[in-house]
């Protein structure tokens, strides 16, 4: 197995238009083996996602960004569907409230970061406000690289109080995009998932691009990497996320506590 966290690590000067969104990097080349593959991966994730919430020492939190039908929820449950939910939370951060607009921007994200042995899922995160706030001119230019210094600050605080911050940018192409929204047109049953807003979005594909690129630019860090999943295969995102998160659990000094030799006395009546 490779370098995974080395190999999908976004460059410096990183630019999103030079991607292909195709690419497999991590496939054996058969589909149903990189299925399986994702299946066992995802059990050995839960086996260690049971040790972090019992040892209560280290936090991790996962951001998913990226385009509409990039994949984000089909990513939970692929990869995090088998997690027992002790210990497990899944954020999804829609449009703000007006009480959430009335404070700083990240006054609604602290809440849900993760507290010792927990695993967060963040389904779209506080980049949201630096990337539709910026394509449609809500904030100007001054304001973003601001709230970039912000997210900055927040992230080296988070990862300083023993946050592992695994940020995943899902890149998924215009083409492929443009196939999935015709998909859930096509079938009722996918209905829900649509929003007419979600197809008028798509000629600020450029706009999205230029921000995505900026923003993962600005806050591309040691303490919290840039990884870019090529998306446009389903199967292979899934394979891309369950190795990066499993590398990184298996990086950590995981280990259920110490057991109480006292408890051997006990007797159940």
């Amino acid at each position: 197995m490779p370098d995974v966290r080395k190999l999908l690590r976004a460059p410096k000067n990183y630019k999103i238009k030079e991607e292909d969104a195709g690419r497999k990097p991590l496939s054996s080349g058969d589909k149903a083996t990189d299925k399986q593959t994702v299946l066992e991966m995802a059990q050995r994730i839960s086996a260690l996602q049971d040790i972090l919430y019992a040892q209560r020492k280290h936090k991790i939190l996962i951001v998913l960004q990226g385009m509409d039908t990039s994949g984000k929820d089909g990513t939970v449950r692929g990869v995090f569907g088998q997690i027992d939910p002790l210990g497990v939370s899944c954020t999804s951060f829609k449009a703000p409230t007006e009480l959430e607009k009335s404070h700083d921007f990240l006054w609604r994200v602290h809440p849900h970061v993760p507290g010792n042995g927990e695993l967060a899922i963040f389904n779209r995160s506080h980049y949201e406000d630096v990337l539709i706030t910026r394509v449609h001119e809500w904030i100007d230019e001054a304001e973003c690289k601001r709230r970039h210094a912000h997210i900055c600050d927040f992230e080296r605080m988070l990862a300083e109080t023993g946050t592992v911050i695994i940020k995943c940018f899902l890149h998924i192409s215009n083409k492929e995009q443009k196939a999935r929204l015709e998909e859930r047109i096509v079938d009722p049953d996918k209905h829900w998932k649509l929003r007419p807003e979600d197809l008028e979005e798509r000629q600020y594909w450029p706009d999205y691009l230029t921000c995505y690129t900026d923003a993962i630019n600005a806050t591309n860090a040691p303490h919290a990497p840039w990884y870019v999943i090529p998306a446009d295969s389903k199967t292979h995102r899934n394979l891309a996320i369950a190795s990066l998160v499993l590398e990184t659990l298996e990086s950590l000094d995981l280990a259920y506590p110490a057991g109480n030799p006292d408890y051997a006395k006990l007797k159940v009546v």
